[in-house]
């Protein structure tokens, strides 16, 4: 079972390269007070991250963090609020699902290797049903996942489970493969099936969370998605 945002398509470097957007027009119209980006950025980050654990991935949430965050400073400095500065911080938010599609490296060649010996291949991601078919549709995913694909508002302990026992899966023989240790990792330990961990670099902080191994989990940390089918072979060698 697949995580498709960050484990499959890339997807955080592009909040990221809009967030840099947005910091440099707060930066232009707020450049007489005395604040700074990293104080927009930290603002931002937190009620990005309030939403998401509230209400779960909403599209809308990611524009508004821009938006609620303007309001936020010129509330506290004492800057007047510009609706056609409003609008223009929401649309940049709303750029970032408009993005190019872009495969990790090694997508193609982990499908198809799996697929190919055999394995039957899932895929469970969070947001919204539009956006996330945008980018199935676009890297021809249903190739490899045909009807077996799971889209969640929230992406969470509770989803896992209710998917897990609908689909009656084995759960000796499961495994969730993703970058989250929040909305991948842990909620498949505490599921009891195994679990790749593909570590990113620059990893969204809502993703990052303490974690158990109990005595019986099977977790193994990885850099590259092109590294999975070689865990499961040695894993599942007899």
């Amino acid at each position: 079972m697949f995580d498709l945002d960050d484990t499959l398509v890339y997807t955080n470097k592009y909040f990221y390269l809009i967030i840099e957007q947005f910091l440099d027009l707060m930066e232009t119209w707020f450049h007489t007070y005395d604040v700074t980006a990293k104080q927009f950025k930290q603002k931002q980050i937190e009620i990005d991250l309030a939403r998401v654990s509230r209400d779960g991935f909403v599209s809308e949430h990611f524009p508004e963090s821009f938006v609620d965050t303007y309001r936020y400073f010129s509330t506290l400095l004492g800057r007047t609020v510009h609706s056609s500065e409003e609008n223009l911080l929401y649309k940049l938010g709303l750029s970032v699902y408009e993005q190019p599609v872009e495969p990790y490296p090694g997508m193609l060649e982990t499908l198809t290797h799996l697929r190919d010996e055999g394995h039957q291949l899932y895929l469970y991601t969070g947001g919204e049903i539009v956006i996330q078919q945008r980018k199935i549709e676009a890297m021809k995913l249903h190739d490899f996942f045909d009807d077996r694909i799971y889209i969640r508002q929230h992406k969470n302990q509770e989803a896992l489970e209710a998917i897990l026992t609908d689909g009656k899966f084995d759960r000796t023989r499961t495994w969730m493969i993703g970058n989250s240790l929040r909305t991948d990792i842990t909620p498949a330990l505490t599921a009891g099936i195994r679990t790749i961990y593909i570590k990113q670099e620059n990893e969204w902080k809502f993703n990052i969370v303490d974690y158990k191994l109990g005595p019986d989990a099977t977790m193994y940390t990885i850099k590259s998605l092109s590294e999975v089918p070689n865990v499961i072979a040695k894993h599942t060698a007899p």
